[in-house]
């Protein structure tokens, strides 16, 4: 496979904890040096760290010194493994592969076989992606003598995303674990939609969508965009445009910048990457207020519900980036028109 062939990694994927397979210690063996070079102690056990009986120091083992940055690399990158992350986002171009996890961290690949540098929390680490016939392979060089490699590959079904992990330590293999990942729901929860099931989750389970009945006027909200966003082409006015004529069009009377009552929400975050790369998350809401008895008080408050959600994530170069986003957010504020649309007509 060519560098310039997709893989077909491209989505959102959710670790599957039950398929994948971790040994409960991993990582890199501790580093031992002999200071005499014998690679032996002097009572012959070849020990672990252990000195000779003689205390002599020809065959005393220590343990080898590593510069601050190499620690720092070490335990990073051995931390994402003891503790993978439970989604990631991967997007494709001709030349790129970009990985993002849940933490909003995001890295890119270049899959040519080359050297290259990214930084970890201000640390640098060397790095080369290669495709090896259907897999991504990367390899990081975390310090003299020791890598860490990452296999990612489709399961024979292709429905699963399987990620193999294996410590190197001078050339030779040492742990590995194998992460599963599946494909991702298209709606993820919010702590709003967790703190109101009984609304949002039983009614639209159930095909209903009673909560939606009723609704003719609606606000919405379109989040302030970062200078990130700006710079890759995104525009305020033009998403907020776009919302306004898209409900008015459903038939709903529309409040600008209003979060009374029930309205659409929406939300971009932008990570602009090296070489002109462009990623975003997109997601719209439609949220209600309404009051409730908390079980720790007496006095009903008022609280928020999320009533639909739909997020999704696009990259790619910026001319075309801000209408990827913009399409996308309309789709959704579309699909909302519909379900609201379909409830009432069960009036």
């Amino acid at each position: 496979m060519r560098a310039d062939e997709p893989t077909d990694f491209a989505g959102r994927w959710t670790l599957s904890p039950e398929l994948s397979q971790a040994p409960r210690e991993i990582g890199f063996g501790v580093d031992w040096m002999s200071s005499g070079g014998s690679g032996q102690d002097s009572s012959g056990s070849g020990g672990r760290g252990r000195r000779g009986s003689g205390g002599g120091a020809a065959g005393a083992f220590t343990a080898a010194r590593e510069s601050e940055d190499d620690a720092k690399r070490v335990q990073q990158l051995t931390a994402e493994v003891r503790k993978p992350p439970a989604h990631l986002t991967i997007v494709e171009t001709p030349t790129a592969i970009t990985i993002t996890d849940d933490r909003g961290l995001s890295r890119m690949f270049h899959p040519n076989g080359k050297d290259d540098v990214l930084r970890l929390e201000g640390v640098p680490v060397g790095v080369t992606a290669k495709l090896d016939a259907d897999r991504l392979v990367v390899l990081y060089r975390v310090e003299q003598g020791r890598e860490l490699r990452y296999t990612y590959s489709h399961s024979t079904s292709r429905l699963q995303l399987v990620v193999d992990v294996q410590f190197i330590e001078h050339g030779r293999g040492g742990d590995r674990v194998r992460f599963i990942y599946e494909p991702a729901r298209d709606t993820a929860s919010t702590p709003a939609a967790e703190a109101a099931p009984s609304v949002a989750t039983t009614q639209q389970s159930a095909g209903v969508d009673a909560e939606l009945k009723g609704l003719t006027k609606l606000a919405f909200v379109v989040e302030d965009l970062t200078p990130q966003a700006a710079a890759c082409g995104l525009n305020q006015g033009a998403l907020e445009t776009a919302v306004s004529k898209r409900l008015s069009d459903a038939g709903f009377t529309v409040r600008r910048n209003s979060d009374e009552d029930t309205y659409v929400y929406v939300t971009v975050i932008t990570t602009s990457l090296s070489a002109g790369l462009c990623v975003s998350r997109y997601d719209a809401f439609l949220y209600t207020h309404t009051t409730a008895r908390l079980s720790y008080q007496t006095t009903p408050v008022l609280v928020q519900v999320s009533l639909l959600h739909k997020g999704g994530l696009t990259g790619g170069g910026a001319p075309a980036h801000a209408d990827a986003v913009l399409r996308g957010v309309q789709e959704y504020v579309d699909q909302f028109s519909s379900r609201i649309r379909d409830a009432n007509k069960k009036l």
